[in-house]
């Protein structure tokens, strides 16, 4: 064999593997592939969740606004004698029923007066009371979606036709839940806000907070116009001063804190996934007794209260 031929196996052999700039440039794409998922799944999340703001939520308010505008009153009050209360025509005021004001004159006419009041109106129950949040008020006989149609508003697509009220979303874990809009009217006093609300149910935590930010301008549980559901207002002394810096919203995808407990407590439940069972009604679902933190797991759901205009 000659040495050119020797030679040329030789080249051919060293010729075979990879350089160190070629395994470093290699290394440097897989990189930004990894990273270019990451970053499509957190831009995928952020344009659902402003998905469920934009075209549901938002379009919620503007149905109950229509409404308003279109009756002289507000979701389910009376017509020809408003109490300006959401369900106001299932109230009563003095032993009289609210639209005739029978026996009125007795007494003021303000909320306070009126009894009864304070059922939330829904499409349908929806969420077992308490399955997303502690707090919730009774469900009203009235029909969101009746009251809805019958004044000839126009609601949003939701879930489609006879579910407008509800909308799915995929948790930031993979699983799907689903929001459900109701309004309802709230006393004075209440921590998450006075007068009329409309109740957003099904919120992760995640989800909350990026819809407190779209409304108000910043995420914070008990103040603002978008609040969490069911948490006592702020004391008037100590550390949690009233009109002070408020609170996040308290959970996160497995654990809740302050949920079902006195302040500073930790509540945490069994996660079923037995089909048909609703979730724990003071953690909704998550982490569990052991301190399981799978993110697989569904995330926890919460309840909060937007205060709307009238």
């Amino acid at each position: 064999m000659s040495k050119s031929n020797s030679f040329r196996r030789l080249g051919r052999k060293v010729q075979q593997g990879f350089t160190l700039v070629e395994l470093a440039i290699v290394l440097a794409v897989i990189g930004l592939i990894i990273g270019a998922v990451a970053i499509a799944k957190d831009v995928q999340r952020n344009a659902e969740y402003q998905k469920a703001v934009n075209k549901f939520v938002y379009q919620w308010k503007m149905s109950y606004d229509q409404y308003y505008q279109r009756t002289g009153g507000v979701l389910g009050d009376c017509q020809q004698a408003p109490t300006y209360m959401v369900d106001g025509s299932e109230t009563t005021i003095n032993n009289g029923n609210a639209c005739s004001r029978a026996g009125s004159m007795a007494v003021p006419g303000i909320p306070a007066s009126f009894a009864g009041r304070g059922s939330k109106i829904c499409a349908g129950q929806g969420y077992a009371a308490g399955a997303v949040g502690d707090g919730d008020a009774a469900l009203a006989t009235l029909n969101l979606r009746d009251l809805m149609t019958r004044a000839g508003v126009r609601m949003p697509p939701g879930r489609g036709e006879g579910h407008e009220d509800r909308f799915l979303y995929i948790d930031s874990n993979g699983n799907p839940a689903e929001l459900q809009v109701c309004f309802q009217f709230n006393a004075s006093g209440t921590a998450s806000g006075a007068g009329n609300v409309m109740v957003v149910r099904g919120l992760t935590p995640d989800l909350a907070r990026f819809m407190d930010q779209v409304i108000d301008g910043k995420p914070d549980s008990r103040e603002g116009r978008f609040r969490i559901q069911g948490r006592p207002a702020h004391a008037n002394g100590g550390a949690n001063q009233a009109n002070a810096p408020g609170t996040q919203w308290e959970a996160n995808n497995t654990l809740g804190t302050s949920l079902g407990g006195g302040a500073g407590a930790t509540a945490m439940t069994n996660n079923d996934a037995r089909p048909g069972v609703v979730n724990n009604p003071n953690n909704s679902a998550g982490g569990t007794t052991d301190g399981r933190t799978l993110d697989e797991d569904q995330v926890i759901l919460l309840t909060a209260h937007w205060i709307m205009e009238q």
